[in-house]
């Protein structure tokens, strides 16, 4: 395993890292054993940043995770997010006591006194506009609950706006072979601004583990199954926004340049780690397979300059069209 610097943080975390969301829920069925022992195999390839959140089943993937942190003796990193327990999700319930709310419960599903990150959890955008707020948060720091902050978000422009503020260490960004916009639009500034990248749904919500075709059926708690076109968040969370079926015909042709080796999915981890503004991905992994295969990405052969040219090659044709201009 290779590591990275988290941007201001400091932190030096291994480049690929572990995405919590699936261990929490609306990924189908999962099992609390079977996802402890892949948290359990992380560590045994070296991981050691974990990406979690309060509304991934409700607490669910917080409390594995703190379990976790719990029984380990090294330095684990834990990143949470907040902000997506509002309902209505709107910009007014951006207010520090609302997320100081969130905070204080995510600390005690995680059963830590302080998140060594904080990640407001892909805010509406007139969010990013509110220099009180933002300046405010601040006081989560000086009462010792986060270390950092950073921001998920939806869109490059947001993640150009949250730069803007200084207490902003790191921004967490939809980046794959599906959505290559960020490094398009945004990685230069973010290296000059030394804010760190962590690049969520790596795999395209697995579609680029190349694993699916048109008959795959999905659980109808899978947001796969019922969040294709948006209904119950951003659309782009779900197959990065890509149609189901294009995003088949392109995964076809990115296997045509698969090099010997390797899987797609450790082509896709790959292909996001050849760009050096990316301090970690974080695919998600239900077992400890899935959390082998993933980690081994890490030491593999860089990808040729004819492989990266495929890979945009494929994008032009297929994606871009319906997906550049959206996020």
């Amino acid at each position: 395993m290779k590591y990275r610097t988290l941007g201001k943080t400091g932190y030096n975390i291994s480049e690929i890292s572990f995405g919590a969301w699936a261990i929490g829920g609306t990924w189908g069925d999962v099992e609390d054993v079977e996802s402890m022992r892949a948290l359990e195999e992380a560590i045994e390839q070296g991981v050691n940043f974990f990406d979690t959140a309060d509304v991934y089943g409700d607490g669910r993937s917080e409390r594995l995770v703190g379990a976790l942190a719990k029984s380990k003796k090294q330095r684990i990193y834990i990143a949470s997010k907040a902000g997506r327990r509002l309902n209505p999700h709107v910009t007014e319930g951006y207010t520090v006591k609302n997320i100081t709310a969130f905070v204080e419960r995510s600390l005690k599903n995680l059963d830590v006194d302080c998140l060594d990150l904080l990640q407001l959890h892909c805010p509406p955008t007139p969010v990013f506009d509110n220099v009180e707020f933002f300046d405010g948060l601040n006081s989560l720091v000086k009462e010792g609950k986060i270390v950092n902050l950073g921001v998920s978000v939806e869109k490059v422009f947001e993640a150009q706006k949250a730069m803007e503020y200084s207490n902003v260490s790191s921004v967490q960004i939809i980046f794959n072979m599906f959505r290559l916009k960020p490094a398009e639009a945004f990685f230069a500034q973010a290296k000059q601004n030394n804010v760190g990248i962590i690049a969520r749904v790596p795999l395209a919500s697995g579609m680029l583990t190349g694993k699916m075709s048109l008959g795959t059926a999905f659980a109808a708690d899978d947001h796969r199954s019922f969040n294709r076109h948006g209904e119950a968040f951003d659309k782009g969370e779900t197959f990065s926004g890509v149609d189901y079926a294009t995003g088949l015909k392109a995964v076809e042709e990115l296997k045509a340049v698969l090099p010997e080796g390797m899987t797609l999915t450790q082509m896709a981890l790959k292909w996001i780690l050849m760009f050096d503004a990316v301090s970690c991905a974080i695919p998600g992994a239900k077992t400890p397979q899935q959390m082998q295969s993933n980690a081994a990405a890490s030491d593999m052969e860089a990808l040729t300059p004819e492989v990266m040219e495929r890979v945009q090659a494929v994008y032009d044709r297929y994606i871009r069209v319906s997906v550049h201009s959206l996020w």
